[in-house]
């Protein structure tokens, strides 16, 4: 089970750090991936890491701004956003892919079932 915090409210220009932690079993079987979702848009790809964190992706329009990481040793996933902008406005949801998922991972939100219930990111102008 994965749990994702460290959302709330903030100003443009602002950075945040989001927590992606798993319950019941090691984050490290598991590579994870960060998605958005907007309000009326679809669920959108942010970001990926591999199981042993030496593999990452980002969405093209998104790099230089996020920075995933993870801790195995915490049990946790960490994505750093830098220069909050309202268009970043957003719930932000964890996924888990196992050990036999292929990496590069896909970046379809459909092909995850393992989510973590998301944390809310608003930013003021």
């Amino acid at each position: 089970q994965l749990q994702a915090s460290g959302g709330g409210l903030v100003q443009a220009g602002d950075s945040l750090r989001l927590s992606c932690v798993a319950s019941g079993r090691p984050i490290s079987e598991y590579a994870v991936l960060w998605f958005r979702q907007a309000p009326g848009k679809e669920r959108e790809f942010v970001a990926a890491i591999s199981w042993s964190g030496r593999g990452i992706e980002y969405e093209d329009a998104l790099k230089g701004r996020f920075s995933i990481s993870r801790d195995n040793t915490k049990n946790a996933v960490y994505l750093l956003v830098n220069s909050l902008d309202p268009e970043d406005t957003a719930v932000y949801y964890c996924a888990a892919a196992s050990y036999g998922s292929s990496w590069p991972l896909s970046k379809s939100a459909w092909a995850y079932n393992n989510w973590g219930q998301g944390t809310q990111v608003t930013v003021s102008s």
